[in-house]
């Protein structure tokens, strides 16, 4: 499952230089597929978050392939990077994303 940053999220930063997919935002701005991944997708989105950070689903491969648990949620100073119980995935999809971002 893709992580989700809560809204106890204190909006320290910590989380953001941590993601290999560049998955995560600080709040209010505007994000595309491209940044951070060989994907070639510009189109500019809408934030999910107005309040705190966020984090991309459709980038977030829970650091499967890079490191042996999720970045984000290692450094997080307040433990509000949480697996989404909304977006269950398997290993075999994460991984299969990450080839996609970076292969």
């Amino acid at each position: 499952m893709a992580i989700i940053i809560t809204d106890d999220c204190i909006n320290c930063g910590a989380c953001e230089p941590e993601c290999p997919n560049n998955a995560i935002y600080e709040s209010d701005v505007d994000w595309s597929m491209s940044e951070g991944t060989n994907v070639k997708d510009d189109e500019r989105h809408n934030p999910i978050s107005e309040e705190f950070y966020f984090i991309v689903p459709a980038k977030c491969t829970e650091c499967k392939g890079f490191h042996e648990e999720p970045q984000c949620a290692a450094v997080c100073p307040v433990d509000c990077c949480l697996p989404d119980p909304d977006r269950e995935e398997s290993e075999e999809i994460l991984l299969a994303r990450k080839e996609a971002l970076h292969g």
